[in-house]
């Protein structure tokens, strides 16, 4: 991709160069995304790239594909029984970066979250991790994916309610096959970050719904995945609780510095989360860009009305005083 006075460079790591990540992670920007380098060439790093993406459910699912490919749309394919619930999405989301898919019920987003870590298969189009493309992975590849690497938070908690909060948030190193010492200190080291200490011997239901979301979230921590795929995970807590878990999120994310993909039907919480937003309606994207991007050049009249209720003032100079604040550091 090339901008006026500006190159740009993909940069794909290999599963397991670890040191090498590590070390490119803290050339990049705090803000996460493009670190400047001499003679105003730039370094994009990109941790999750989606090609041309399609997800179609049915019983002809890729000859649907290529009916889309030729221009029908989705009523066109609904009258031969199958749903296209993603189309030909396209995007990448740098290292260290708050990804937010934004869209109304019924929009494709989850679905979209689901194809990025193989829980549902693509019908078409790749999903590169770290340079994989986790499409041409076989089941067990995918699940190593899945309990290393690319770790989920869900919106209903999904708290076992017959183990304690630091079984819980141990769980995923449970199936890593982690030794018992080492998943229990690992767990309430996260515990602890997520704001729950002194809970970890409790039992979910003595918790209240945002505690219980914060097990969610340590256990995903406690795996140590690089990225975390947040599928409306904030959606059924209270306002107050909500905004609560969105501070804790965001105090997280400037020491941890991890890959995320949050979904949500809120444009309110998507401009608080997000360093770039993709808002999508009926299976597509249209339109990812920053804050700023979807405020002042909305790509459309849907895009447009989705941002109509934001405080556009209030967003935009708060983000103006934290690009001050980055650019001082």
């Amino acid at each position: 991709m090339y901008g006026t006075g500006v190159t740009w460079a993909t940069v794909r790591f290999a599963t397991g160069n670890g040191g090498q990540r590590r070390l490119e992670q803290r050339a990049i920007h705090p803000r996460g995304m493009r670190i400047a380098l001499p003679a105003t060439r730039e370094v994009y790093v990109s941790r999750l790239q989606v090609e041309h993406l399609y997800k179609v459910f049915g019983p002809r699912p890729e000859e649907a594909v290529q009916r889309l490919e030729a221009g029908a749309d989705k009523d066109e394919l609904r009258a031969g029984g199958e749903t296209a619930a993603v189309i030909d999405a396209s995007f990448e989301v740098a290292e260290g970066e708050i990804f937010v898919v934004m869209g109304l019920s019924g929009s494709g987003k989850s679905t979209l979250l689901r194809t990025l870590n193989g829980l549902l298969p693509p019908t078409a189009g790749a999903v590169h991790y770290d340079g994989r493309d986790l499409t041409e992975l076989d089941a067990p590849e995918l699940r190593h994916v899945r309990a290393h690497g690319i770790s989920m938070v869900f919106q209903h908690f999904a708290l076992f309610p017959h183990r304690t909060v630091v079984d819980n948030a141990a769980y995923g190193l449970e199936v890593q096959g982690v030794p018992k010492p080492e998943r229990e200190e690992r767990a309430t080291e996260a515990l602890r970050l997520t704001g729950l200490e002194g809970w970890e011997n409790s039992w979910p239901d003595e918790l209240s719904g945002g505690m219980q979301q914060r097990v969610g979230l340590a256990r995903a921590l406690a795996t140590d995945a690089d990225v975390l795929l947040m599928d409306e995970a904030f959606s059924a807590l209270d306002p107050l609780i909500r905004r609560e878990m969105q501070e804790q999120l965001l105090e997280l994310q400037r020491t941890l510095r991890k890959t995320i993909v949050f979904i949500t039907h809120d444009p309110h919480e998507a401009v608080r989360l997000g360093d770039r937003i993709a808002v999508m309606r009926d299976g597509r994207i249209v339109q990812n860009g920053t804050v700023e991007d979807l405020l002042l050049r909305p790509a459309d009249d849907y895009v447009a009305s989705f941002m109509a209720d934001v405080d556009r003032s209030a967003v935009l100079e708060g983000h103006h005083d934290e690009a001050e604040v980055t650019a001082r550091a």
